[in-house]
């Protein structure tokens, strides 16, 4: 399981003492404990609070800039950067994101990426998925409709977005994986399809619509199967929302 779902289900954590400090002081930055523009507290304290060595620390605040949360300045510190700025294609970034508690608007926003790359992603499928990746999508769709539980069907649905993905032959469809994987998790925290088993049904038929335009070599077809499992996904979350405010 990857790495956004196996946390959301439960799975395990960070072990070691530089991924303990990156997940903590990651999710701090962005639950808005650090706020952008200010600076962090010095290396003293953070090591005494995380309780690590400065070696530890240090490799940590590169790995955070390396996610676009920080940047050092010599003789002025390490300063939070501005959201903008931030690698929302970072798996990290986004599981702190889902973690913190995000809105209506950053899920809006998440749908909103699905449908400017996704529905291409098929359309470029279409031109380029063979056999092995045409059964490969079938059998995901078929694991989709025999899941037993949420956590089988959300990794049935992600690996099938995944297999499109690569199926697109375009190296680039790649580095969203983590952003459908974070939409994908927030509708499932929310609601899965799997609670329901005509919803279940249906979500699976409608990704077997996709499999069957990409096997007629049909790009429009499978560009508006595409968006309609996107939006379906969209609606579904946006009634659960509205039902609970």
């Amino acid at each position: 399981m990857t790495r956004l779902l196996e946390k959301g289900f439960g799975g395990r954590r960070a072990g070691n003492n530089h991924a303990q400090v990156v997940q903590a002081l990651g999710r701090a930055i962005v639950e808005g404990r650090f706020l952008p523009g200010t600076l962090l507290p010095g290396d003293d304290e953070l090591e005494l609070t995380y309780g690590v060595s400065r070696t530890v620390l240090r490799e940590a605040m590169k790995t955070l800039a390396a996610k676009g949360l920080l940047i050092a300045r010599a003789r002025i510190g390490t300063k939070v950067t501005p959201r903008r700025n931030w690698n929302l294609f970072d798996a990290d970034v986004l599981t702190w994101h889902l973690d913190s508690g995000i809105g209506s608007g950053f899920l809006h926003q998440l749908f909103e990426m699905r449908l400017s790359i996704e529905p291409h992603a098929a359309r470029l499928a279409s031109l380029h998925a063979g056999p092995e990746d045409l059964a490969r999508l079938q059998a995901h769709v078929e694991a989709m409709r025999e899941a037993p539980d949420d956590r089988a069907f959300a990794l049935a649905d992600l690996e099938f977005h995944t297999a499109i993905l690569e199926a697109s032959g375009n190296v680039f469809m790649y580095s969203v994986g983590a952003v459908i994987e974070a939409a994908l998790l927030s509708s499932f925290r929310l609601s899965s399809p799997a609670a329901d088993p005509g919803v279940q049904a249906e979500v699976a038929d409608a990704h077997g619509r996709i499999v069957a335009a990409l096997a007629a070599r049909d790009a429009d077809a499978a560009a508006a199967a595409m968006g309609a499992v996107i939006d379906f996904g969209r609606d579904r979350l946006s009634q659960v929302i509205a039902a609970q405010e």
